[in-house]
């Protein structure tokens, strides 16, 4: 029985998932926002949560021991120079999860994993749509028949 037992795994060795789980906190602090399943994000945010606390500290020996977890000195430094400071007023709970449903091909749990004081994100789209096959020869055509027309006219 698994009485007491905390520990996700995920399917992985311990090596795989702490590797994992590292990388994963690196590319929120990278790009402030993951897509992933629920159960890795569910895995991810304690961890993404101890190291915005070390970054609160702003020691060398905390800086040191998220070294120790992160193994990336940019993103260390990211998280020590940027994001610790927009939480210095909060006490937890610096990251929330967005369910998104299910993947299309094997139907796993899909979610977002952002800070939550992270700027507002939205995907935005071209002002002018993309031409397509047929936009692009109805637009020929016209000017075809424009050819035409003048020509017809030169002529007569």
């Amino acid at each position: 029985m698994r009485h007491q037992k905390k520990t996700v795994k995920l399917g992985r060795t311990a090596e795989h998932r702490k590797a994992l789980l590292s990388n994963q906190v690196c590319s929120l602090i990278e790009h402030q926002r993951i897509k992933t399943t629920l159960a890795k994000a569910k895995a991810v945010r304690p961890l993404a949560d101890k190291m915005v606390t070390l970054g609160k500290k702003n020691s060398l020996h905390a800086r040191r021991m998220a070294f120790a977890v992160l193994r990336q000195k940019d993103a260390v430094k990211k998280l020590f120079d940027e994001i610790a400071p927009r939480a210095a007023n909060r006490n937890g709970g610096y990251t929330r999860i967005i369910k998104l449903g299910q993947r299309k091909s094997d139907s796993a749990a899909i979610a977002f994993l952002e800070w939550v004081d992270a700027a507002v994100v939205e995907e935005t789209t071209d002002d002018k749509p993309k031409k397509t096959k047929s936009a692009k020869t109805s637009e020929e055509s016209e000017t075809k028949s424009s050819r035409k027309t003048k020509s017809s006219e030169s002529n007569e």
